[in-house]
């Protein structure tokens, strides 16, 4: 008797196209409440076919991946393995009963693996069942948490986030991000984020007729959500949606957030770290290798992204002209005898900017929202900001005293105009792909020869500045930070004025321009 045509590699090659082709586009992929897979592919398969397909590794692979999923924007869950339209004839009932099982399953959780090779192709002469995720597919765990852990993370994640959308409904997320929106809240743009991540979920939802899909639809919510934000009742817009739900007046509401919002309360640990929070610390500081990430010192001009520079700015090695006195004197600015001119940052930006030769910060006698730009010690640090990356890297943070200080601590004089030698973006904006607006959007002009001259200790880092890797540390991390001595102080060349969207400024700046035209601009916001 002649041997069966099996079709089997046709199945295989079915099989992996169907993988790449529902993987093309990077997306999230989950497993499903699924059990015994296998044994619903044999059962549907021909009875001659059954016993050559009964294989230990082939039903390994079906069990562990055989219920991966990817949902759709729609919420319809589909299988990311089988396709009974390509599937060979043979096996096309089988693949069918294992397609329907999958898609009707519910989700419940969201897959990661680090595996270059999912299954084993090949033992000795049998070919089996297996796929070759790309790259993009792959999740590498953290030194501190493997993929389960994180998985796990996920699945409590999602429980979190069904409370939240249970406690806080539609109405109450869209009045909270209306407030948001509109800037009448102290630091709003922090919250903003997962207030506009949190409504157009509720929107999906209510979109979604289908009770399966709402649930896929949060489970794909789930899956790409920044960090923390599926945590709603115990972050800061829980306790926003918690007032507005208590119909508290807006005036308390208010009040209320600006209180938690206060630099020295929001996101930092107020108690002091556990011997067990110590312990732990001192074990994921090790494996992550960055005791010496957390060493700062102050930064200089060099550290820094800016937006722009003086354009008579020589280097320092430029050695000086014969006839630069001449120069000099073809160069006197004349004064334009108006009021200030008032505009917004943005306008600044794009209209005086760019034709700029210098710039001059007339400093007021009140307490100013002086900066100072700190960054690591050693070159070679690991990153532990969030916007610090091995590809791009970014070591630079800043402080601010809350309530603003006085411009004597920053050796400033008032009443007089200073020079600018630098105007940049707070260093969470430098990298124009990852922007991390939840932390604040403002512009830092840097004058010349200002330093912290009071600075003794602190101000390193915030706890909320760190990567996720620290999130668990958070009050160790905050004592550390507290009492660790920032180098190089007197050494200074990054400190400033700082600008911040959502508040009024009112702050003069003497701009020189091309030809020795100056004028004086106040700027007065943001936008």
């Amino acid at each position: 008797m002649p041997p069966i045509d099996d079709h089997y590699d046709e199945l295989l090659a079915s099989v992996r196209a169907r993988f790449g082709k529902v993987t093309k586009d990077k997306p999230s992929l989950f497993t499903t409440r699924t059990s015994a897979l296998y044994q619903v592919f044999l059962d549907a398969v021909p009875i001659e076919l059954r016993q050559v397909n009964n294989c230990s590794v082939c039903r390994h692979f079906v069990n562990r991946y055989g219920g991966l999923v990817i949902v759709g924007s729609d919420g319809k869950a589909r299988p990311a393995l089988w396709d009974p339209e390509t599937a060979p004839e043979p096996y096309k009932s089988a693949i069918r009963a294992l397609a329907k099982v999958v898609a009707e399953a519910p989700i419940d959780g969201v897959f990661l693996s680090d595996e270059k090779v999912w299954g084993t192709p090949r033992t000795g002469d049998w070919e089996h069942i297996a796929v070759t995720p790309s790259k993009d597919l792959l999740h590498k765990p953290t030194v501190i948490k493997t993929n389960p852990q994180i998985m796990a993370e996920k699945r409590h994640d999602h429980e979190t986030l069904l409370r939240g959308l249970e406690a806080f409904p539609i109405d109450i997320v869209k009045q909270a991000h209306s407030l948001l929106s509109t800037e009448s809240l102290y630091r709003s743009e922090a919250v903003l984020g997962v207030a506009k991540w949190l409504l157009e979920l509720h929107e999906t939802r209510a979109a979604t007729k289908n009770s399966r899909a709402r649930d896929n639809l949060t489970w794909l919510a789930v899956a790409r959500a920044p960090a923390g934000f599926c945590h709603v009742r115990s972050s800061m817009i829980g306790t926003l949606l918690e007032d507005l739900a208590a119909g508290m007046p807006f005036a308390e509401v208010k009040s209320r957030f600006a209180a938690k919002m206060h630099p020295l309360q929001y996101q930092r640990p107020q108690a002091a770290p556990t011997a067990g929070n110590l312990a732990r610390a001192e074990k994921i500081v090790e494996a992550l290798k960055s005791a010496g990430a957390m060493e700062r010192r102050f930064a200089r001009l060099g550290d820094i992204e800016t937006l722009w520079v003086p354009k008579n700015a020589k280097p320092k090695e430029q050695k000086a002209g014969v006839f630069d006195h001449l120069k000099s004197a073809a160069k006197i600015a004349v004064d334009v005898d108006v009021p200030p001119v008032t505009m917004t940052w943005e306008k600044f930006q794009r209209t005086v900017l760019p034709e700029a030769e210098s710039i001059e910060f007339f400093v007021p006698k009140s307490n100013q929202s002086y900066i100072g730009m700190v960054t690591a010690k050693h070159a070679d640090a690991p990153p532990i900001l969030q916007w610090d990356f091995e590809d791009r890297r970014n070591r630079v943070s800043s402080y601010v005293y809350a309530g603003g200080s006085p411009p004597a601590r920053w050796n400033l004089k008032p009443d007089v105009y200073h020079p600018v030698t630098a105007i940049a973006l707070q260093p969470w904006m430098w990298n124009p792909k990852k922007v991390l607006t939840h932390h604040g959007v403002g512009v830092i002009f840097i004058l010349k020869d200002a330093r912290d001259r009071d600075y003794k200790q602190g101000a390193g880092f915030f706890p909320g500045y760190l990567r996720s890797e620290y999130h668990e540390i958070r009050s160790t991390m905050e004592a550390y930070a507290q009492n660790a001595v920032v180098e190089g102080k007197d050494t200074a060349e990054a400190c400033g004025i700082s600008l911040v969207k959502g508040s009024t400024w009112n702050l003069d700046f003497r701009v020189t321009s091309k030809g020795g035209m100056r004028v004086v601009y106040r700027l007065d916001r943001w936008d």
